[in-house]
């Protein structure tokens, strides 16, 4: 549009100085003063028009530019919450099942009216914030972690003990030397321990769990086994939570370039398989 405007424009100029030099009757004066007369000023305006476009460009670019810019952090603000309610979501969910069956626990073990009634309302105010969580938390997908210096897997101790304080045996098997990893491989792991944990005794009371890590040179396989119940689940625990946290699960590992399966063994227990890379390629 502006090329064909370009050229009316020229065309117009061009008559103009023919006209105003008398092209027909060719003489220096005239043909000076026509320049001088028609042929600068119309320059001149064109010029002018030229650079407002050009300003006009540069502002709306700048200004684009800008809205970019403020999309682009928008964008990471809600990157970083949707990261950190899905580690709230896990961080609280793991605590407030260990405390359900710590309760519940209690509630088997003890003769005294009054402790079986504290216990029951610990265990039943703990089922309704895990339905809470179920429906104000959501697992949202996460856009992964920059990559930082590679350091020793966190402490799994904390999760093995709180498991086998609430009455679940953990075997813990590894092979291999244990080789530095990415921090958000290290956070993967310590989530699928947890989340493992958690399934074990949520839906398989009673049962004993096996934890394996097997470090390769560039990375590390894990899983967690357990066997078939050998108690009837918590009903309102074995419902509690969002649902979703295999698929969360599931999520995480993919965006760091692992793979990961679940499902149920031959001698009718359950599975969680995960093959993860020491530093993800981003």
């Amino acid at each position: 549009m502006y090329a064909g405007r370009s050229r009316s424009a020229w065309l117009a100029v061009a008559a103009l100085v023919a006209v105003a030099v008398v092209a027909w009757q060719p003489a220096l004066g005239r043909f000076r003063n026509g320049l001088l007369l028609i042929g600068i000023p119309v320059l001149l305006g064109l010029y002018a028009g030229a650079r407002r476009r050009l300003l006009a460009a540069l502002r709306d670019r700048a200004e684009r530019a800008e809205r970019e810019r403020d999309l682009r952090a928008a964008e990471a603000v809600a990157r970083e919450r949707a990261r950190l309610t899905a580690e709230m979501h896990d961080v609280v969910s793991h605590r407030v099942s260990l405390i359900v069956l710590e309760a519940g626990a209690l509630g088997l073990t003890s003769a005294d009216e009054t402790t079986l009634a504290a216990a029951e309302r610990i265990r039943a105010t703990g089922c309704k914030a895990l339905g809470e969580l179920r429906e104000l938390v959501r697992v949202l997908p996460e856009p992964g972690d920059h990559e930082d210096a590679p350091q020793a897997l966190p402490d799994l101790a904390p999760l093995l003990d709180a498991a086998r304080t609430a009455g679940t045996r953990v075997e813990v098997v590894e092979t291999g030397a244990p080789i530095p990893v990415a921090p958000v491989v290290g956070r993967t792991v310590y989530r699928f321990v947890q989340e493992g944990l958690t399934n074990v005794r949520k839906h398989a009371a009673g049962a004993p769990a096996w934890l394996q890590l097997a470090y390769g040179e560039e990375g590390l396989a894990l899983s967690i086994r357990n066997s078939t119940a050998t108690a009837p689940p918590d009903p309102a625990l074995a419902t509690s939570g969002s649902g979703t946290g295999l698929l969360g699960l599931h999520q995480r590992i993919e965006l760091i370039g692992g793979s990961f399966t679940a499902g149920p063994c031959a001698d009718g227990g359950f599975e969680l398989r995960a093959d993860l890379p020491g530093r993800p390629d981003r």
